[in-house]
């Protein structure tokens, strides 16, 4: 069976789950809710004319107008990967709880074909993901500044980020949920590792242990992504910090390239020896 015939029966198989049509129209409102929010916290904070409004604007800039919407965009958005998670773990952990992995073993497939579907599952998630994205960056591009449209071409490198960055943690749910099988419990410890402990051991490197935690799972992938560029204009430390997240992009991306590879390597050959 070719790659090609995998893409097609994944896709049917997944635009036949209801839990896709959810999470499609969730994150499809999420996207944009949480960056009109933003939105609306600057708009209310520099519309004025008072002295504070006006040095708020000069400080500020429009973080939303092209062609740093890209950024602010992917920034704020990135913060919802746990949406498309929770579908990628239901996806995989179903396909044990109701046999269908054996099934396909049974009807020809081979066990790195398995694998290459989910691959496949996951690569469809992380695009529909950026597509939404990235009409949703494009939209608040246009509507808060017309005049800088002319922009809009500029940074667009962050629309290949926030696809990598979206495909590199779906992955580290879909292997949760590979190796436990029981959705409950991966998106369990998915959520408690991804919300809480691991932003409490960066928070803690950061400070006591030379920053070391930039090289835990989704933290690597984190920075391809870092802070939007008004945050650099509070002073010359947060200036700084931010020329040196910039500087670091490079490197996280190729960590995140060679732990994503990684974990998929990882998974083909845990596959190839799992009993069935």
């Amino acid at each position: 069976m070719n790659l090609l015939a995998l893409v097609k029966i994944e896709w049917l198989k997944i635009k036949k789950y209801p839990a896709f049509w959810w999470m499609f129209g969730i994150v499809a409102l999420t996207y944009p809710g949480t960056n009109m929010m933003f939105y609306y916290g600057y708009s209310e904070g520099t519309k004025g004319k008072e002295v504070a409004s006006s040095v708020a604007k000069m400080l500020l800039g429009n973080p939303f107008a092209f062609p740093e919407t890209w950024h602010t965009v992917a920034f704020l958005s990135s913060v919802f990967i746990m949406i498309p998670a929770i579908l990628v773990i239901m996806l995989v952990t179903n396909e044990y709880n109701y046999k269908t992995h054996r099934q396909n073993i049974i009807d020809g497939w081979s066990r790195s074909q398995f694998v290459t579907s989910k691959l496949f599952d996951v690569l469809i998630i992380s695009l529909v993901s950026t597509v939404l994205y990235t009409i949703v960056a494009f939209g608040f591009g246009a509507w808060a500044d017309y005049d800088n449209i002319g922009r809009w071409a500029e940074q667009l490198q962050y629309i290949p980020l926030f696809l990598l960055q979206t495909f590199a943690q779906l992955t580290i749910a879909f292997l949760l949920g590979f190796l436990i099988k029981k959705a409950f419990i991966a998106l369990g410890i998915f959520f408690f590792y991804n919300l809480i402990l691991e932003n409490i051991a960066v928070g803690y490197a950061k400070f006591k242990l030379n920053d070391i935690g930039k090289f835990l799972p989704f933290e690597i992938s984190d920075r391809i992504i870092p802070s939007p560029a008004f945050m650099s204009r509070f002073g010359k430390d947060m200036k700084a910090a931010y020329e040196k997240a910039l500087d670091a992009i490079p490197m996280h991306i190729a960590l995140t390239i060679i732990l994503t590879g990684a974990i998929w390597a990882f998974c083909y050959w845990k596959h190839k020896r799992r009993d069935l």
